[in-house]
């Protein structure tokens, strides 16, 4: 069966255009290739177009909108969820036009279906004291709790992803002053965090207690579970939820924690362009108005809330031990895998 047109410019987008040209997370293309999943679902059942025949001219500004309207009133997705699917086919139509000329009419009408606006919601973040109970919870007496206090304190501390904690290798750590650690965001995006004393020595004794300060050990990952292999986002969001359901704190995500850090740093009176620049909230809309601040900036910004009384993180313990013909939704399912 011939190639169609949105079966060629599809692959291309989620395989070239995204992995190689904008160099996007795989957690990005991933997402991008769910949206799709769901709309040639959507397109065979309710337009009766099969997926090896689905052509770019079926994918009309009135058939993408009975699709937002379907995996809301049908699917019980949110406003959030559905403007992540409108994200994800906007960026293909942005990409189809420069493809094909021919069809520029037909993807400025798909672009300029608007996002829903969501009514305003109070983030939740964790207080000082639920944070200072949260770091106290792993048991500093067993190797397993010192590696989980090792992870929950860089992760607030660091105000990273979850992913970007996961993507942490030896080499990304340093300890000598400055102390630091290099990220990798969204994009691909290298950003540079100050760490805290505190959070340093912790560090430095994980490191010593799992032979990770070694030479030779740059390139392994920073968290391991217990068979060596590299800890998950999964992993990560399984040992947050297990202490903060010992500390009787319901909803707290990796992401959460992160917005705890940003609140914290908010109270503590920093500047919030060095908050946006320390959890790399790149927003093309506002790169012209402030200048990135340097790990100087941030580190005094950071010595601020290190020396006042919000400081939660916890005192290190004694203890020393320490292309071809594939069907297209074939193709889409087996993508990432």
């Amino acid at each position: 069966m011939k190639t169609t047109d949105l079966a060629k410019h599809l692959t291309s987008f989620l395989t070239i255009e995204l992995a190689s040209v904008r160099n996007v997370s795989s957690n990005t293309i991933l997402s991008y290739r769910d949206t799709f999943k769901q709309l040639l679902s959507f397109m065979e059942i309710h337009k009766g177009i099969r997926p090896e025949r689905l052509m770019i001219k079926d994918l009309t500004k009135e058939v993408v909108i009975a699709f937002l309207e379907n995996i809301e009133s049908v699917r019980g997705n949110s406003i959030s969820t559905r403007n992540q699917r409108l994200a994800a086919i906007h960026a293909l139509f942005r990409y189809l036009q420069t493809q094909e000329p021919d069809t520029i009419f037909q993807c400025q009408q798909v672009l300029s279906i608007p996002f829903k606006k969501q009514a305003g919601k109070t983030v939740r973040y964790l207080t000082e004291e639920e944070m200072s109970r949260l770091l106290s919870a792993p048991d500093q007496d067993s190797r397993k709790g010192r590696r989980d206090l090792a992870i929950l304190c860089l992760l607030y501390d660091s105000g990273a992803r979850v992913q970007e904690l996961a993507d942490l290798r030896v080499k990304d750590v340093r300890l000598s002053a400055p102390a630091q650690i290099t990220l990798t965001g969204k994009g691909r995006k290298i950003r540079v965090v100050p760490l805290m004393k505190k959070t340093t020595a912790i560090i430095e004794n994980y490191l010593k207690e799992n032979s990770l300060d070694q030479a030779g050990t740059e390139g392994q990952p920073l968290f391991r579970n217990p068979r060596g292999e590299k800890l998950t986002r999964q992993g990560i969001a399984y040992i947050l939820r297990k202490y903060t359901e010992e500390c009787h704190l319901e909803g707290i995500s990796p992401h959460k924690v992160r917005h705890s850090k940003a609140m914290h740093l908010t109270e503590a009176d920093i500047n919030p362009f060095f908050i946006r620049d320390f959890l790399g909230h790149a927003d093309i809309k506002t790169t012209g108005i402030y200048a990135k601040s340097s790990l100087k900036m941030k580190k005094t910004a950071l010595d601020r809330l290190n020396d006042s009384k919000q400081n939660p993180l916890p005192e290190q313990s004694h203890n020393e031990s320490w292309n071809s013909d594939q069907d297209l939704m074939e193709w889409l399912n087996n993508l990432g895998k």
